[in-house]
């Protein structure tokens, strides 16, 4: 205990117990402890479950580097414990995590903006309800779930529901090389000491495109609202350059705001609505020029 207490009194002994904490700091800043969803949230923002038919890389496409960020579990999952993993892995994000039920999604929402339940409370209400509205009609199809989440992410963000701006990420790797860095100071200078470094590699896994295709008309339905859905996003990125006085930008805005609309409709039983969702993408054609 003597020789342990005028080590640590000593110059080195302080240098060695600094460096100490900064590799421990440095490791579970890194996520070293994350579970698989927010290991994989930390960087990207779409997760799946081993098991979920969801083609990750298709679905990083969409989402882009909007402060957006989706989970896939498997069914019977604790969704708000989940969420409640994210606070350090993907800050300043909206996190939607989603579980497959027989014709729908369980869904759970949570908000990592900077005061979201307290000075925003009713934005992150109201972001949380609305961003997965018309989700429940592709949960065979995770890829329509997900533009459909986009747009509703896209509307929130105009209404300034949900703060604009890109996703930042913080790669772990520098706070890795940080840790083992501090920790190869350490062996170094305490001279009698070893370890063994093993580097945490990050797993890929195989993408596999599913896509269940029927012959009914909530597919049709569904398949058409997808389309409708890609088209809206597409016109984006030039109502951004628009002049936002102009015919189109007009035009791109009524349309935005009639498909949200219907979005929460496109569950229910209704001959019209493929009708109506077909004028939609009319519209939305016209606009692109197609």
């Amino acid at each position: 205990m003597t020789r342990v207490r005028r080590f640590l009194k000593s110059g080195f002994g302080l240098v060695t117990l600094a460096c100490l904490v900064l590799a421990g700091w440095a490791t579970w800043s890194a996520g070293v402890f994350d579970g698989p969803l927010a290991r994989q949230l930390r960087s990207s923002p779409v997760y799946a479950a081993p098991g979920q038919q969801v083609d990750l890389a298709a679905a990083e496409r969409i989402v882009g580097n909007r402060r957006l960020v989706i989970g896939f579990l498997d069914g019977g999952t604790d969704l708000p414990d989940a969420c409640h993993t994210l606070s350090n892995a993907a800050p300043d994000t909206i996190a939607v995590l989603l579980s497959p039920k027989a014709d729908d999604f369980d869904h759970y929402t949570c908000s990592r903006f900077p005061g979201a339940y307290d000075a925003n409370f009713g934005k992150s209400f109201v972001a949380e309800s609305k961003i997965t509205d018309g989700i429940g009609g592709f949960s065979k199809q995770p890829l329509n779930a997900v533009k459909t989440i986009v747009v509703n992410y896209d509307q929130l963000v105009r209404s300034s529901t949900i703060p604009d701006g890109s996703r930042t990420i913080d790669p772990s790797l520098p706070r890795y090389l940080i840790a083992i860095a501090a920790l190869a100071a350490v062996i170094a200078g305490a001279a009698g000491l070893y370890f063994g470094a093993r580097r945490a590699a990050a797993a890929t896994g195989a993408h596999r495109i599913h896509r269940v295709e029927s012959d009914d008309e909530k597919a049709t339905l569904s398949s058409s609202a997808a389309v409708l859905a890609q088209e809206i996003i597409d016109l984006d990125s030039r109502y951004a350059r628009a002049d936002h006085n102009g015919s189109f930008a007009r035009k791109y805005r009524q349309l935005a705001s009639d498909y949200a609309n219907l979005l929460p409709q496109l569950g229910k039983d209704d001959s019209r609505l493929r009708t109506r969702v077909e004028e939609l993408l009319a519209r939305a054609r016209k606009l692109t020029g197609k």
